[in-house]
């Protein structure tokens, strides 16, 4: 974590104590909340920006999340997309192009947005460090990826009466994009066919 010699160092070590407990304390209250929904459904609005804050995309759809791994997210037409895993495999699906891009997943929870909300809640504290503020019935957590190699480099997730209500994530060149979550339902019974995705005949098929 970023963070006279003997006042100096006695200084340092205080503090990184007492972020390194921050940082647990964090985790320990995302994990909770996240946990709190083993399976949840909702629609979403997505804006993008890029770094000056020039809108680039607006889109609408709905999500569907299981644990562990499992997330169906449907993009609404006109820039239809769908983006399916069976915890295991992941299908992007462009029906105007008709085609299927098919892909291991990568479990590492900062290469996939979905697998956060759905994925091994216990790797967490491997993969970010976190920090909150709380703000009547409203909880901001702000997640920096530990590794390099990732799709974002700043990420909140807020929550509103203990329910995911939006998030946002800035990568490298400060493009932002923003989600909220609408009409959010938890822990009810899920059809486990959204999760596995089979290709439309005559779709062009590429394995990555």
């Amino acid at each position: 974590m970023r963070l006279l010699r003997m006042l100096l160092l006695a200084a340092t070590a205080c503090f990184a104590l007492s972020a390194h407990a921050d940082d647990d304390a964090a985790a320990t209250r995302l994990t909770t909340l996240l946990s709190q929904a083993q399976t949840m459904t909702a629609r979403f609005s997505q804006l993008t920006l890029d770094g000056s804050g020039t809108q680039l995309q607006e889109t609408a759809g709905e999500l569907a999340l299981k644990r562990p791994g499992l997330f169906r997210w449907h993009t609404d037409a006109p820039q239809e997309q769908l983006l399916v895993s069976n915890g295991q495999k992941v299908w992007l699906y462009d029906p105007d192009l008709m085609q299927v891009t098919i892909q291991s997943l990568d479990q590492r929870l900062t290469h996939t947005p979905a697998l956060l909300l759905s994925g091994d809640v216990s790797k967490i504290r491997e993969n970010f460090e976190i920090s909150f503020k709380e703000a009547g019935e409203v909880v901001d957590f702000t997640l920096k990826p530990k590794a390099k190699d990732t799709l974002f480099d700043n990420l909140r997730l807020s929550f509103r009466r203990g329910v995911i209500n939006d998030m946002q994530l800035i990568d490298s060149v400060g493009q932002r994009t923003n989600i909220l979550f609408l009409s959010v339902k938890m822990n009810e019974s899920i059809d486990a066919g959204q999760f596995d995705f089979k290709v439309p005949e005559g779709a062009d098929v590429i394995q990555e």
